[in-house]
């Protein structure tokens, strides 16, 4: 029969193959698998049965229109395979730290539930059902009784081992896995591994609503207060709640980026994380940089900091440069914090107090103290680097009102608690308030001294026996032998043992004119009252001033407690040395004592004229 002209003659696409149990199995070529790089079809089973051939035929069919359409898997690559080419640092786009914690998500979660699909097998219905395993169990495990050990190692089992309880991983932490799939597949689209994605008939749970628990005004009065007593840290504490910096910011900050004069921060550079986890200086998380205006008590912090810096780095023959970073434990500050070590010594505090708080949260303290105060958002966003207000409030950054940004300072120290004052010498306040082991071990053995357990001319404790009563190291009990010769107590030379050489005399209970009682940090001093009318008794008071409930000072003067005049005048001089003026007099109080005499006369309280 003559061949139709102008037509090729074509062969059958795919092949219907019958299997020894009966059923079918339909095979359709689909091309060069691109991962592979070997021949890549399209295979289904049909059930054997009377119509078994005419559903194969359907079938056969079916996949070759999803040839035709392009809208047939590309390959037989697993979700485990697509994940190992999408998590590369030469394919990922995002920062180091983000690909540790998605990769970190993908072998906790993705790889052990559905890493072994096929990628172009993944569909709306197996997600669900992977969301939802993740919603029931974050262990994922499989529902039969079991303890969950301590540690994976041989060890006899205490409390801490317990029977397992199933929790739900966090609505974000399955955003975020949700996140990673989408990304994957979208590249998986890209590649033709896919003819579409399976992310977009899937549905994240809803994002948590936002719930900031930033730390009340007394709680934050604590935390300072704990922090001035190393000066540095206090500093640091300060910045990041009057500025609301992010802790990488403050640990990126060099001298050169803070304008002492102008009273302006600037905030361009953040320490992060490279992909070997080791600490790299970056830019900012909104890659930005932005300039904070300071209020001059912040203004103030900053030049102490840095002339305590200055007098370190000179005793040891080094300089401070401007390339210096503010934060450090360099001597010549070359080397810039760790921000997890400033989270674990934060939350080491606030443990220590009592508090259940971050670091993280001085920046919505920051936010909602200016917010009570009136400021509007664009400001605030622009203080604290949000980008929550939308792509907006970053764009604005060129148009910001310096004055409508130092308003907004100023109000912040209208509602932030009063810093702290310096402490004292550090070798002076660890005889009544030690912290360090080796501090309170010399400080008990002062104690001895001045109870006269220990005369001059005695033999003071051997570094040995201090080691074993205390049951500290050899290194602590030589620290503590070196603080006790620092106070003047004991005297030692090589070979010889130390002996005591001075009982110094405990402070006075009793406060006199000259040497009033006073706590480390607070302003105390001897003021003398204005005269008063000739004839008038006149006798030794006692003064204690609290400016919003904390105390700004201790005095000690002689005047008339009757004469209301004389004490308002020390009321006002009391409020000049702790830094204001007679304006703000409504803010404090006074309470009067006769001079050794604990019992209250009076608290006095005067508003402003």
């Amino acid at each position: 029969m003559a061949r139709t002209a102008g037509r090729r003659p074509t062969r059958q696409r795919g092949n219907i193959e019958e299997l020894p149990s009966g059923a079918l199995r339909v095979r359709v070529y689909a091309g060069t698998d691109p991962v592979t790089k070997r021949r890549h079809n399209l295979v289904e089973t049909v059930p054997a049965g009377p119509k078994a051939w005419e559903e194969a035929e359907q079938v056969r069919t079916r996949l070759l229109n999803q040839i035709d359409e392009r809208r047939n898997p590309r390959t037989n690559a697993t979700l485990n395979q697509l994940l190992d080419r999408y998590l590369t640092t030469e394919r990922f786009t995002g920062e180091a730290s983000t690909l540790r914690g998605y990769r970190r998500y993908a072998k906790n979660h993705i790889r052990p539930l559905i890493g072994g699909e096929k990628a172009g097998e993944i569909d709306g219905d197996i997600l669900d059902s992977f969301y939802a395993e993740l919603r029931r169990c974050r262990d994922h495990c499989d529902r039969r009784h079991r303890i969950d050990h301590r540690t994976a190692q041989k060890h006899t089992c205490d409390k801490r081992c317990a029977p397992h309880q199933c929790l739900p991983l966090a609505a974000s932490t399955v955003r975020q896995i949700h996140f990673i799939l989408s990304g994957a597949f979208k590249r998986a689209v890209r590649w033709r591994w896919t003819a579409t994605n399976p992310i977009s008939q899937a549905e994240p749970p809803a994002p948590p609503k936002p719930a900031p628990q930033p730390p009340s005004t007394d709680e934050a009065a604590l935390l300072l207060t704990e922090a001035w007593k190393d000066p540095d840290w206090g500093t640091l504490v300060w910045l990041a709640m009057t500025t609301g910096a992010r802790r990488a910011e403050l640990c990126a900050l060099r001298w050169r980026h803070v304008d002492l004069v102008e009273g302006v921060l600037t905030l361009h550079r953040s320490i992060g994380q490279d992909e070997d986890g080791k600490p790299k200086e970056k830019d900012t998380k909104d890659h930005q940089q932005r300039r904070v205006a300071l209020d001059p008590e912040t203004v103030a912090a900053l030049t102490r900091h840095w002339q305590r810096c200055g007098t370190r780095a000179k005793v040891l023959g080094l300089v401070i440069g401007p390339d210096a970073f503010v934060f450090s434990l360099a001597p010549d500050n070359s080397a810039h914090l760790l921000p997890d070590t400033v989270t674990q010594r934060y939350d080491r505090m606030a443990q220590r107090l009592g508090l259940h708080t971050t670091i993280h949260k001085l920046r919505h303290y920051s936010a909602t103290e200016l917010i009570a105060a009136g400021v509007d958002v664009r400001t605030i966003a622009g203080r604290l680097g949000h980008s929550g207000g939308g792509t907006t409030t970053l764009r604005v950054y060129a148009a910001w009102v310096s004055e409508s940004d130092q308003r907004a300072s100023t109000a912040l120290m209208n509602r932030i608690p009063a810093l702290p004052a310096l402490p004292a010498d550090p070798r002076e306040q660890s005889k009544v308030d030690p912290h360090s082991p080796y501090e309170k071990i010399a400080a008990a053995i002062r104690q001895r001294i001045l109870d006269g357990e220990l005369k001059v001319g005695d033999p003071a404790p051997s570094l040995k026996d201090i080691a074993a009563e205390h049951q500290v190291a050899a290194g602590t009990a030589h620290r503590a032998m070196a603080l006790l010769k620092e106070w003047g107590l004991v005297e030692a030379s090589r070979g010889r043992r130390a002996v005591v050489v001075s009982t110094e005399a405990l402070p006075s209970r009793e406060p006199t004119n000259s040497e009033p009682s006073q706590p480390v940090g607070i302003l105390a001093t001897t003021v003398t009252a204005p005269s008063g009318a000739v004839g008038v008794e006149r006798k030794a008071l006692e003064l204690e001033i609290r400016r919003k409930g904390y105390v700004v000072a201790k005095l000690t003067a002689e005047a008339d407690p009757e004469e209301l005049g004389e004490l308002r005048q020390l009321l006002v001089d009391g409020i000049l040395r702790d830094g204001y003026d007679e304006s703000r007099i409504a803010e404090y109080e006074m309470d009067v004592h006769y001079l050794g005499n604990p019992d209250l006369l009076m608290t006095f309280v005067a508003s402003a004229r």
